[in-house]
Protein backbone atom coordinates (compact mmCIF):
# COMPACT_ATOMS: atom_id res chain seq x y z
CA UNK A 1 0.00 0.00 0.00
CA UNK A 2 1.61 4.01 -0.62
CA UNK A 3 0.41 4.96 2.51
CA UNK A 4 2.58 2.41 4.20
CA UNK A 5 6.00 3.24 2.12
CA UNK A 6 8.94 4.67 3.98
CA UNK A 7 7.28 3.03 7.17
CA UNK A 8 9.59 1.73 9.57
CA UNK A 9 8.28 -2.03 10.33
CA UNK A 10 8.58 -1.77 13.98
CA UNK A 11 9.27 -3.74 17.16
CA UNK A 12 8.43 -3.91 20.43
CA UNK A 13 9.77 -0.37 21.24
CA UNK A 14 8.81 1.41 18.15
CA UNK A 15 6.04 1.99 16.27
CA UNK A 16 5.51 0.68 12.76
CA UNK A 17 2.65 -0.95 10.56
CA UNK A 18 0.11 -3.17 11.38
CA UNK A 19 0.54 -6.80 11.97
CA UNK A 20 -1.29 -7.79 8.66
CA UNK A 21 1.37 -5.30 6.38
CA UNK A 22 3.72 -6.70 8.56
CA UNK A 23 3.12 -9.70 7.65
CA UNK A 24 2.78 -9.03 4.38
CA UNK A 25 6.01 -7.49 4.32
CA UNK A 26 7.56 -11.04 6.13
CA UNK A 27 6.03 -12.82 2.95
CA UNK A 28 6.82 -10.37 0.30
CA UNK A 29 10.61 -10.61 1.22
CA UNK A 30 10.51 -14.48 0.95
CA UNK A 31 8.82 -14.29 -2.59
CA UNK A 32 10.86 -11.26 -4.16
CA UNK A 33 13.44 -13.86 -5.56
CA UNK A 34 10.24 -15.79 -7.11
CA UNK A 35 10.75 -19.12 -5.48
CA UNK A 36 9.06 -22.04 -6.85
CA UNK A 37 7.71 -23.71 -3.72
CA UNK A 38 6.96 -21.46 -0.28
CA UNK A 39 6.18 -22.84 3.06
CA UNK A 40 3.99 -20.56 5.39
CA UNK A 41 3.51 -21.28 8.71
CA UNK A 42 0.02 -20.01 9.76
CA UNK A 43 0.78 -16.31 8.21
CA UNK A 44 -2.37 -15.37 9.54
CA UNK A 45 -1.33 -15.92 13.45
CA UNK A 46 -2.57 -12.73 15.53
CA UNK A 47 -4.51 -11.21 12.62
CA UNK A 48 -7.94 -9.65 12.25
CA UNK A 49 -10.43 -11.29 9.97
CA UNK A 50 -10.07 -8.72 7.79
CA UNK A 51 -6.26 -8.57 7.63
CA UNK A 52 -6.19 -12.27 7.90
CA UNK A 53 -8.25 -12.50 4.56
CA UNK A 54 -5.98 -9.08 2.98
CA UNK A 55 -2.97 -11.91 3.46
CA UNK A 56 -4.51 -15.43 2.10
CA UNK A 57 -5.40 -13.30 -0.98
CA UNK A 58 -2.42 -12.03 -1.64
CA UNK A 59 -0.81 -15.76 -1.16
CA UNK A 60 -3.60 -17.17 -2.93
CA UNK A 61 -1.95 -14.70 -6.01
CA UNK A 62 1.04 -15.81 -5.13
CA UNK A 63 0.28 -19.37 -6.27
CA UNK A 64 -1.76 -17.78 -9.04
CA UNK A 65 1.30 -16.34 -10.36
CA UNK A 66 3.30 -20.42 -10.51
CA UNK A 67 4.56 -20.67 -7.27
CA UNK A 68 3.37 -23.39 -5.26
CA UNK A 69 2.13 -22.77 -1.95
CA UNK A 70 1.84 -24.84 1.47
CA UNK A 71 0.57 -23.28 4.14
CA UNK A 72 -0.96 -23.82 7.70
CA UNK A 73 -3.89 -21.87 8.85
CA UNK A 74 -5.73 -21.81 12.28
CA UNK A 75 -9.55 -22.13 12.07
CA UNK A 76 -9.76 -20.01 8.32
CA UNK A 77 -13.09 -18.08 7.80
CA UNK A 78 -15.50 -19.05 5.84
CA UNK A 79 -14.16 -16.48 3.60
CA UNK A 80 -10.50 -17.60 3.78
CA UNK A 81 -12.33 -21.45 2.85
CA UNK A 82 -13.01 -20.37 -0.57
CA UNK A 83 -9.67 -19.16 -1.29
CA UNK A 84 -8.15 -22.75 -0.30
CA UNK A 85 -7.39 -25.33 -3.13
CA UNK A 86 -6.32 -28.01 -1.17
CA UNK A 87 -6.10 -29.55 2.13
CA UNK A 88 -4.92 -32.41 4.39
CA UNK A 89 -6.28 -32.75 7.76
CA UNK A 90 -4.27 -35.14 10.10
CA UNK A 91 -4.81 -35.92 13.72
CA UNK A 92 -2.53 -37.86 15.90
CA UNK A 93 -0.19 -38.00 12.93
CA UNK A 94 -3.21 -40.11 10.77
CA UNK A 95 -4.50 -38.61 7.67
CA UNK A 96 -8.27 -37.80 8.14
CA UNK A 97 -9.44 -35.81 4.97
CA UNK A 98 -7.78 -35.02 1.52
CA UNK A 99 -9.35 -32.89 -0.96
CA UNK A 100 -10.90 -29.73 -2.20
CA UNK A 101 -12.43 -27.66 1.22
CA UNK A 102 -16.13 -27.96 -0.89
CA UNK A 103 -16.16 -31.70 -0.76
CA UNK A 104 -15.75 -32.08 2.83
CA UNK A 105 -19.48 -31.64 3.21
CA UNK A 106 -19.64 -34.95 0.40
CA UNK A 107 -16.78 -36.56 2.86
CA UNK A 108 -18.77 -36.17 6.09
CA UNK A 109 -21.93 -37.46 4.82
CA UNK A 110 -20.33 -41.03 3.09
CA UNK A 111 -19.36 -40.91 6.86
CA UNK A 112 -22.84 -41.22 7.89
CA UNK A 113 -22.47 -37.29 9.33
CA UNK A 114 -24.75 -34.35 8.39
CA UNK A 115 -23.43 -30.80 8.31
CA UNK A 116 -25.99 -28.41 10.66
CA UNK A 117 -27.23 -25.72 9.14
CA UNK A 118 -25.53 -22.53 9.12
CA UNK A 119 -22.31 -24.42 10.67
CA UNK A 120 -18.79 -24.64 9.24
CA UNK A 121 -18.59 -27.73 7.19
CA UNK A 122 -14.43 -27.65 8.02
CA UNK A 123 -15.00 -26.84 11.78
CA UNK A 124 -17.77 -29.74 12.28
CA UNK A 125 -14.98 -32.21 10.53
CA UNK A 126 -12.68 -31.44 13.12
CA UNK A 127 -15.64 -31.44 16.39
CA UNK A 128 -16.51 -34.94 14.67
CA UNK A 129 -12.44 -36.19 14.87
CA UNK A 130 -12.44 -34.61 18.28
CA UNK A 131 -15.22 -36.95 19.26
CA UNK A 132 -14.17 -40.06 18.05
CA UNK A 133 -10.77 -39.00 19.80
CA UNK A 134 -12.71 -38.89 23.04
CA UNK A 135 -14.59 -42.34 22.27
CA UNK A 136 -13.33 -46.09 22.86
CA UNK A 137 -12.64 -45.69 19.07
CA UNK A 138 -10.09 -43.08 18.82
CA UNK A 139 -8.93 -41.43 15.63
CA UNK A 140 -7.98 -44.82 13.78
CA UNK A 141 -11.93 -45.50 12.43
CA UNK A 142 -11.73 -42.44 11.02
CA UNK A 143 -7.77 -42.77 9.42
CA UNK A 144 -9.11 -46.23 8.36
CA UNK A 145 -12.33 -44.46 6.25
CA UNK A 146 -10.17 -42.42 4.81
CA UNK A 147 -7.54 -44.81 3.39
CA UNK A 148 -10.52 -47.76 2.54
CA UNK A 149 -13.40 -46.77 2.82
CA UNK A 150 -14.89 -48.45 5.55
CA UNK A 151 -16.99 -46.21 7.55
CA UNK A 152 -16.41 -46.28 10.99
CA UNK A 153 -19.14 -46.97 13.87
CA UNK A 154 -21.39 -44.29 14.53
CA UNK A 155 -20.96 -42.84 18.06
CA UNK A 156 -24.28 -42.49 20.93
CA UNK A 157 -25.52 -39.28 21.59
CA UNK A 158 -22.95 -39.40 25.05
CA UNK A 159 -20.20 -39.51 23.09
CA UNK A 160 -21.32 -36.41 20.50
CA UNK A 161 -20.58 -33.97 23.06
CA UNK A 162 -18.86 -31.36 20.40
CA UNK A 163 -21.44 -32.02 17.14
CA UNK A 164 -24.51 -30.71 17.28
CA UNK A 165 -25.67 -32.52 14.35
CA UNK A 166 -28.39 -35.32 14.74
CA UNK A 167 -26.69 -39.06 15.22
CA UNK A 168 -27.49 -41.64 12.47
CA UNK A 169 -28.84 -44.94 13.41
CA UNK A 170 -25.51 -47.43 12.96
CA UNK A 171 -26.14 -50.26 10.83
CA UNK A 172 -27.34 -53.22 11.36
CA UNK A 173 -23.67 -55.10 10.76
CA UNK A 174 -20.78 -53.02 10.73
CA UNK A 175 -18.88 -55.01 8.57
CA UNK A 176 -15.81 -54.88 11.69
CA UNK A 177 -15.59 -55.17 14.91
CA UNK A 178 -13.40 -51.91 16.24
CA UNK A 179 -13.50 -52.71 19.50
CA UNK A 180 -12.17 -56.00 19.39
CA UNK A 181 -10.39 -55.85 16.29
CA UNK A 182 -12.38 -58.47 14.51
CA UNK A 183 -13.24 -58.32 11.10
CA UNK A 184 -16.81 -60.30 10.70
CA UNK A 185 -18.25 -61.29 7.23
CA UNK A 186 -19.93 -58.82 5.08
CA UNK A 187 -22.39 -59.56 2.45
CA UNK A 188 -21.47 -57.80 -1.20
CA UNK A 189 -24.88 -56.08 -0.57
CA UNK A 190 -23.36 -54.43 2.12
CA UNK A 191 -20.00 -53.61 1.68
CA UNK A 192 -21.56 -51.43 -1.42
CA UNK A 193 -24.09 -49.61 0.50
CA UNK A 194 -22.97 -48.76 4.05
CA UNK A 195 -19.34 -50.65 4.21
CA UNK A 196 -17.36 -48.45 1.82
CA UNK A 197 -17.41 -45.54 0.09
CA UNK A 198 -14.82 -42.98 -1.93
CA UNK A 199 -11.87 -41.88 -0.20
CA UNK A 200 -8.21 -41.46 -0.71
CA UNK A 201 -7.78 -44.61 -1.89
CA UNK A 202 -10.77 -46.07 -3.20
CA UNK A 203 -10.97 -47.22 -6.92
CA UNK A 204 -14.43 -45.67 -6.86
CA UNK A 205 -13.05 -41.99 -6.54
CA UNK A 206 -12.59 -39.61 -9.17
CA UNK A 207 -11.86 -36.24 -7.15
CA UNK A 208 -8.61 -34.36 -7.80
CA UNK A 209 -6.44 -34.14 -5.03
CA UNK A 210 -3.61 -32.27 -3.99
CA UNK A 211 -1.11 -32.64 -1.09
CA UNK A 212 -1.92 -30.96 2.49
CA UNK A 213 -1.60 -31.29 6.35
CA UNK A 214 -2.91 -30.50 9.27
CA UNK A 215 -3.46 -31.05 13.56
CA UNK A 216 -6.63 -30.74 14.74
CA UNK A 217 -7.70 -27.32 14.07
CA UNK A 218 -5.04 -26.61 11.61
CA UNK A 219 -4.83 -27.01 7.89
CA UNK A 220 -2.12 -26.93 5.79
CA UNK A 221 -2.96 -25.86 2.07
CA UNK A 222 -0.98 -27.07 -1.22
CA UNK A 223 -1.94 -25.03 -4.17
CA UNK A 224 -2.11 -27.19 -6.93
CA UNK A 225 -4.48 -26.94 -10.49
CA UNK A 226 -6.40 -29.56 -12.49
CA UNK A 227 -4.69 -33.61 -12.86
CA UNK A 228 -2.07 -34.06 -15.46
CA UNK A 229 -3.43 -37.25 -17.51
CA UNK A 230 -0.97 -39.42 -18.14
CA UNK A 231 0.20 -39.99 -22.15
CA UNK A 232 1.26 -43.62 -21.53
CA UNK A 233 -1.74 -46.56 -20.64
CA UNK A 234 0.59 -48.78 -18.53
CA UNK A 235 -0.99 -51.79 -16.37
CA UNK A 236 -3.31 -50.86 -13.52
CA UNK A 237 -1.94 -50.95 -10.32
CA UNK A 238 -4.72 -51.54 -7.62
CA UNK A 239 -3.31 -49.33 -5.14
CA UNK A 240 -3.78 -46.50 -7.41
CA UNK A 241 -6.08 -46.91 -9.96
CA UNK A 242 -8.23 -43.74 -9.73
CA UNK A 243 -8.36 -41.58 -12.77
CA UNK A 244 -5.43 -39.40 -13.08
CA UNK A 245 -3.13 -41.17 -11.07
CA UNK A 246 0.42 -42.10 -11.91
CA UNK A 247 1.02 -45.74 -11.73
CA UNK A 248 5.08 -45.17 -10.95
CA UNK A 249 6.62 -42.26 -9.83
CA UNK A 250 8.90 -42.84 -13.08
CA UNK A 251 6.41 -41.41 -15.30
CA UNK A 252 6.00 -38.20 -13.14
CA UNK A 253 9.81 -37.13 -12.44
CA UNK A 254 10.01 -36.48 -16.07
CA UNK A 255 7.04 -34.54 -16.45
CA UNK A 256 7.00 -33.01 -13.49
CA UNK A 257 5.51 -29.04 -14.27
CA UNK A 258 8.02 -25.76 -13.82
CA UNK A 259 7.06 -23.25 -11.49
CA UNK A 260 5.00 -21.47 -14.13
CA UNK A 261 2.83 -24.11 -15.09
CA UNK A 262 2.52 -26.22 -11.38
CA UNK A 263 -1.02 -27.79 -12.04
CA UNK A 264 -0.06 -31.28 -11.00
CA UNK A 265 -2.04 -33.83 -8.36
CA UNK A 266 0.35 -35.35 -5.90
CA UNK A 267 -0.32 -39.14 -5.60
CA UNK A 268 0.78 -41.57 -2.68
CA UNK A 269 3.11 -43.37 -5.45
CA UNK A 270 4.93 -40.29 -6.60
CA UNK A 271 7.29 -40.60 -3.27
CA UNK A 272 8.58 -44.30 -4.23
CA UNK A 273 11.88 -44.22 -5.36
CA UNK A 274 11.51 -44.99 -9.28
CA UNK A 275 13.07 -48.01 -10.64
CA UNK A 276 14.21 -46.20 -13.56
CA UNK A 277 16.52 -42.79 -13.52
CA UNK A 278 14.92 -39.66 -15.40
CA UNK A 279 16.85 -39.66 -18.84
CA UNK A 280 16.36 -35.65 -18.63
CA UNK A 281 17.19 -33.16 -16.12
CA UNK A 282 15.33 -29.92 -16.15
CA UNK A 283 17.54 -26.88 -15.72
CA UNK A 284 16.28 -24.97 -13.04
CA UNK A 285 17.72 -21.59 -13.91
CA UNK A 286 20.74 -19.79 -11.75
CA UNK A 287 20.87 -20.22 -8.33
CA UNK A 288 21.41 -16.56 -7.52
CA UNK A 289 18.86 -14.03 -8.98
CA UNK A 290 21.92 -11.37 -9.55
CA UNK A 291 25.38 -11.66 -10.55
CA UNK A 292 28.27 -11.01 -7.90
CA UNK A 293 29.04 -7.37 -8.80
CA UNK A 294 25.20 -6.00 -8.69
CA UNK A 295 24.80 -8.06 -5.89
CA UNK A 296 27.75 -6.36 -3.78
CA UNK A 297 26.70 -3.06 -4.83
CA UNK A 298 22.69 -3.91 -3.99
CA UNK A 299 24.24 -4.48 -0.23
CA UNK A 300 26.25 -1.85 -0.40
CA UNK A 301 23.61 0.18 -0.48
CA UNK A 302 21.67 -1.64 2.29
CA UNK A 303 23.93 -1.20 4.66
CA UNK A 304 24.58 2.65 3.61
CA UNK A 305 20.88 3.15 4.13
CA UNK A 306 20.93 1.22 7.74
CA UNK A 307 23.73 3.30 8.50
CA UNK A 308 21.72 6.24 8.18
CA UNK A 309 18.70 5.15 9.33
CA UNK A 310 20.29 3.70 12.61
CA UNK A 311 23.27 6.07 13.04
CA UNK A 312 23.96 5.85 16.61
CA UNK A 313 26.72 2.81 15.80
CA UNK A 314 28.84 4.68 14.12
CA UNK A 315 28.13 8.11 15.93
CA UNK A 316 28.94 6.56 19.44
CA UNK A 317 32.39 5.27 18.03
CA UNK A 318 33.26 9.10 16.55
CA UNK A 319 32.03 10.78 19.23
CA UNK A 320 34.59 8.23 21.63
CA UNK A 321 37.32 8.89 19.49
CA UNK A 322 36.73 12.45 19.43
CA UNK A 323 36.23 12.55 23.00
CA UNK A 324 39.53 10.93 24.22
CA UNK A 325 41.66 12.53 21.65
CA UNK A 326 40.75 16.10 23.22
CA UNK A 327 41.56 14.31 26.30
CA UNK A 328 44.68 13.08 25.18
CA UNK A 329 45.87 15.99 23.34
CA UNK A 330 45.33 17.88 26.82
CA UNK A 331 47.05 15.73 29.12
CA UNK A 332 50.39 15.08 27.11
CA UNK A 333 50.63 17.97 25.44
CA UNK A 334 53.79 19.94 25.57
CA UNK A 335 55.89 17.12 26.22
CA UNK A 336 59.01 17.28 28.45
CA UNK A 337 62.85 16.77 27.45
CA UNK A 338 63.40 13.96 30.09
CA UNK A 339 62.64 10.35 31.39
CA UNK A 340 58.89 11.10 32.55
CA UNK A 341 58.59 13.09 28.97
CA UNK A 342 59.70 9.46 27.16
CA UNK A 343 57.39 7.64 29.90
CA UNK A 344 54.40 9.32 29.16
CA UNK A 345 54.41 9.58 25.15
CA UNK A 346 55.02 5.54 25.68
CA UNK A 347 52.00 5.77 27.70
CA UNK A 348 49.76 8.10 25.09
CA UNK A 349 50.90 5.25 22.52
CA UNK A 350 49.59 1.85 24.13
CA UNK A 351 46.62 3.62 25.23
CA UNK A 352 45.92 4.87 21.77
CA UNK A 353 46.25 1.10 20.41
CA UNK A 354 43.77 -0.25 23.35
CA UNK A 355 41.62 2.58 22.66
CA UNK A 356 40.68 1.61 18.88
CA UNK A 357 41.16 -2.19 19.83
CA UNK A 358 38.26 -1.27 22.25
CA UNK A 359 36.27 1.06 20.43
CA UNK A 360 35.24 -1.74 17.99
CA UNK A 361 34.01 -4.12 20.53
CA UNK A 362 30.07 -2.75 19.96
CA UNK A 363 30.16 -4.68 16.63
CA UNK A 364 29.42 -7.89 18.62
CA UNK A 365 25.76 -7.41 19.57
CA UNK A 366 25.59 -5.28 15.96
CA UNK A 367 26.28 -8.42 13.71
CA UNK A 368 25.07 -10.73 16.18
CA UNK A 369 21.34 -9.07 15.60
CA UNK A 370 22.09 -8.98 11.90
CA UNK A 371 23.43 -12.65 11.39
CA UNK A 372 19.90 -13.44 12.45
CA UNK A 373 18.67 -11.61 9.07
CA UNK A 374 21.68 -13.03 7.28
CA UNK A 375 20.82 -16.60 7.30
CA UNK A 376 17.24 -16.20 6.99
CA UNK A 377 18.10 -14.81 3.51
CA UNK A 378 20.77 -16.65 2.19
CA UNK A 379 18.55 -20.09 3.30
CA UNK A 380 16.71 -19.14 0.17
CA UNK A 381 19.47 -18.15 -2.00
CA UNK A 382 18.95 -14.01 -1.73
CA UNK A 383 22.92 -13.58 -1.84
CA UNK A 384 26.09 -15.17 -1.17
CA UNK A 385 28.03 -15.07 1.79
CA UNK A 386 31.41 -13.92 -0.02
CA UNK A 387 29.52 -10.66 -1.51
CA UNK A 388 27.65 -10.33 2.11
CA UNK A 389 31.51 -10.16 3.30
CA UNK A 390 33.19 -7.67 0.80
CA UNK A 391 29.97 -5.06 0.64
CA UNK A 392 30.12 -4.98 4.59
CA UNK A 393 34.19 -4.55 4.07
CA UNK A 394 33.85 -1.88 1.71
CA UNK A 395 31.29 -0.30 3.53
CA UNK A 396 33.33 0.13 6.42
CA UNK A 397 36.17 1.45 5.25
CA UNK A 398 34.99 5.12 5.00
CA UNK A 399 33.37 5.20 8.29
CA UNK A 400 36.75 3.61 9.56
CA UNK A 401 38.88 6.25 8.01
CA UNK A 402 37.03 9.20 8.95
CA UNK A 403 37.35 7.73 12.48
CA UNK A 404 41.13 7.24 12.37
CA UNK A 405 41.60 10.94 10.79
CA UNK A 406 39.61 12.79 13.26
CA UNK A 407 41.66 11.09 16.10
CA UNK A 408 44.83 11.69 13.90
CA UNK A 409 43.83 15.58 13.58
CA UNK A 410 43.30 15.90 17.16
CA UNK A 411 46.36 14.64 18.60
CA UNK A 412 49.29 15.31 15.96
CA UNK A 413 49.91 18.95 16.67
CA UNK A 414 49.01 19.11 19.97
CA UNK A 415 51.47 16.53 21.30
CA UNK A 416 53.98 17.59 18.60
CA UNK A 417 54.48 14.04 17.24
CA UNK A 418 57.12 13.83 14.44
CA UNK A 419 57.54 11.60 11.82
CA UNK A 420 55.19 11.14 8.60
CA UNK A 421 51.71 12.32 9.82
CA UNK A 422 50.07 10.26 6.73
CA UNK A 423 52.05 7.23 8.30
CA UNK A 424 50.72 7.98 11.53
CA UNK A 425 47.34 8.17 10.05
CA UNK A 426 47.74 4.38 8.32
CA UNK A 427 49.04 2.74 11.37
CA UNK A 428 45.89 4.32 13.18
CA UNK A 429 43.21 2.92 9.90
CA UNK A 430 44.76 0.02 9.42
CA UNK A 431 44.71 -1.10 13.35
CA UNK A 432 41.07 -0.32 13.27
CA UNK A 433 40.58 -2.53 10.11
CA UNK A 434 42.40 -5.49 11.54
CA UNK A 435 40.55 -5.05 14.58
CA UNK A 436 37.12 -4.82 13.76
CA UNK A 437 38.06 -7.94 10.99
CA UNK A 438 38.58 -9.96 14.04
CA UNK A 439 35.60 -8.95 16.60
CA UNK A 440 33.28 -9.83 13.44
CA UNK A 441 34.96 -13.25 13.11
CA UNK A 442 34.32 -13.98 17.10
CA UNK A 443 30.71 -12.52 16.84
CA UNK A 444 30.12 -14.69 13.99
CA UNK A 445 31.25 -17.80 15.95
CA UNK A 446 29.54 -16.74 19.70
CA UNK A 447 26.26 -17.87 19.50
CA UNK A 448 24.91 -14.67 21.87
CA UNK A 449 26.86 -10.91 22.19
CA UNK A 450 27.12 -11.99 25.97
CA UNK A 451 29.55 -15.21 25.31
CA UNK A 452 30.78 -12.76 22.30
CA UNK A 453 32.28 -9.24 24.84
CA UNK A 454 33.86 -12.48 27.08
CA UNK A 455 35.25 -13.44 24.09
CA UNK A 456 36.77 -10.60 23.05
CA UNK A 457 37.30 -8.76 26.77
CA UNK A 458 39.41 -12.03 26.93
CA UNK A 459 41.37 -11.96 23.83
CA UNK A 460 41.81 -7.96 24.15
CA UNK A 461 43.71 -8.77 27.53
CA UNK A 462 45.95 -11.27 25.90
CA UNK A 463 46.78 -8.75 23.06
CA UNK A 464 48.19 -6.52 25.68
CA UNK A 465 50.27 -8.31 27.36
CA UNK A 466 51.94 -9.72 24.85
CA UNK A 467 52.13 -6.95 22.95
CA UNK A 468 55.44 -6.36 24.46
CA UNK A 469 54.85 -2.94 26.02
CA UNK A 470 55.41 -5.10 29.91
CA UNK A 471 57.69 -6.65 28.43
CA UNK A 472 60.19 -6.65 25.70
CA UNK A 473 59.35 -9.18 22.66
CA UNK A 474 62.84 -10.84 22.99
CA UNK A 475 62.49 -11.39 26.94
CA UNK A 476 59.28 -13.13 26.56
CA UNK A 477 59.55 -16.50 27.40
CA UNK A 478 59.96 -18.85 24.05
CA UNK A 479 56.77 -21.25 24.36
CA UNK A 480 54.96 -17.65 24.77
CA UNK A 481 56.56 -15.78 22.16
CA UNK A 482 53.55 -16.54 19.54
CA UNK A 483 51.47 -14.70 21.77
CA UNK A 484 53.21 -11.52 20.61
CA UNK A 485 52.91 -12.46 17.05
CA UNK A 486 49.66 -13.45 17.16
CA UNK A 487 48.64 -9.81 18.91
CA UNK A 488 46.86 -7.84 16.56
CA UNK A 489 48.04 -4.82 19.18
CA UNK A 490 51.78 -6.07 18.62
CA UNK A 491 52.44 -4.20 15.21
CA UNK A 492 50.30 -0.61 15.51
CA UNK A 493 52.58 -0.05 19.25
CA UNK A 494 55.45 -0.74 17.10
CA UNK A 495 54.44 0.90 14.55
CA UNK A 496 54.09 4.26 16.39
CA UNK A 497 56.87 3.93 18.22
CA UNK A 498 58.88 3.82 14.83
CA UNK A 499 57.10 6.67 13.56
CA UNK A 500 58.28 8.52 16.43
CA UNK A 501 61.81 7.51 17.77
CA UNK A 502 63.46 6.50 14.31
CA UNK A 503 65.79 9.87 14.67
CA UNK A 504 68.71 11.00 16.23
CA UNK A 505 66.73 13.60 18.15
CA UNK A 506 66.82 13.92 21.97
CA UNK A 507 64.60 12.92 23.96
CA UNK A 508 65.92 13.12 27.44
CA UNK A 509 68.45 12.31 29.61
CA UNK A 510 69.94 9.33 31.69
CA UNK A 511 70.51 9.33 35.18
CA UNK A 512 74.67 9.94 34.15
CA UNK A 513 73.06 13.28 32.10
CA UNK A 514 73.49 11.45 28.22
CA UNK A 515 71.28 12.20 26.12
CA UNK A 516 68.80 9.79 24.84
CA UNK A 517 67.69 9.57 20.77
CA UNK A 518 65.13 7.91 19.41
CA UNK A 519 67.20 5.06 17.83
CA UNK A 520 68.28 4.56 21.95
CA UNK A 521 64.76 4.73 22.99
CA UNK A 522 63.89 2.00 20.37
CA UNK A 523 67.18 -0.17 21.04
CA UNK A 524 66.53 -0.25 24.30
CA UNK A 525 62.86 -1.86 23.60
CA UNK A 526 64.43 -4.15 21.15
CA UNK A 527 62.54 -2.45 18.42
CA UNK A 528 63.66 -1.97 15.04
CA UNK A 529 65.11 1.03 13.74
CA UNK A 530 64.95 0.06 10.14
CA UNK A 531 62.74 2.41 7.96
CA UNK A 532 60.79 -0.33 6.02
CA UNK A 533 60.25 -2.36 9.09
CA UNK A 534 57.45 0.97 9.70
CA UNK A 535 55.86 -0.58 6.37
CA UNK A 536 55.85 -4.22 7.02
CA UNK A 537 53.89 -3.61 10.21
CA UNK A 538 51.54 -1.82 8.24
CA UNK A 539 51.28 -5.07 5.81
CA UNK A 540 50.98 -7.27 8.70
CA UNK A 541 48.24 -5.38 9.88
CA UNK A 542 46.55 -5.23 6.33
CA UNK A 543 47.17 -9.21 6.51
CA UNK A 544 45.63 -9.93 9.88
CA UNK A 545 42.11 -7.54 8.72
CA UNK A 546 41.97 -9.87 5.45
CA UNK A 547 42.42 -13.58 7.44
CA UNK A 548 39.86 -12.37 10.14
CA UNK A 549 37.65 -11.32 7.52
CA UNK A 550 38.04 -14.74 5.62
CA UNK A 551 37.74 -16.46 8.90
CA UNK A 552 34.36 -14.37 9.12
CA UNK A 553 33.08 -15.80 5.35
CA UNK A 554 34.36 -19.26 5.85
CA UNK A 555 32.15 -19.57 9.19
CA UNK A 556 29.34 -17.68 7.88
CA UNK A 557 29.35 -19.79 4.50
CA UNK A 558 29.62 -23.44 6.00
CA UNK A 559 28.93 -22.49 9.63
CA UNK A 560 25.77 -20.25 9.45
CA UNK A 561 23.06 -22.48 8.52
CA UNK A 562 19.28 -22.26 9.34
CA UNK A 563 18.72 -24.63 12.21
CA UNK A 564 16.26 -25.91 14.46
CA UNK A 565 18.04 -26.22 17.55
Amino acid sequence: MQSSWNTYIGDAGTRGVSGGERRRVSIGVDIIHGPSLLFLDEPTSGLDSTSAYSVIEKVRDIARSGSTVILTIHQPSSRIQLLLDHMIVLARGQLMYQGSPQNVTLHLSRMGRKVPKGESAIEFLIDVIQEYDQSEFGVDVVAEFARSGRKPPQLTEEEMSVSTAAPTPPPANRGHDWKNNRRLALKASEDSDNGFDRSVRSPYNNTSRSWSASHIGVVHQLRFTPTRQRTDQKAPNPMSSSPGYYTYSSDILPGTPTPHSSDYTVNENDYLTPDVAPKTVQHLGPKFANSIFPEIWILMRRNFKNIRRTPELFLSRLVVLTVMGVMMATMFMNPKISMQGITNRLSFVIFTVCLFFFSSNDAVPAFIQERFIFVRETSHNAYRASTYTIAGLITYLPFLALQAGVYACIVWKALELRGPFYYFFIVLYASLLSTNSFVMFVSSVVPNYILGYAAVIAFTALFFLFCGYFMNSHDIPVYWKWMNKVSTMTYPYEGLLMNQYQTNQTFGYDPNMKPVTGFGILSSLEISTVEFKKWENVIIMIGWAAFYRLCFYIVLRFGSKNKRT
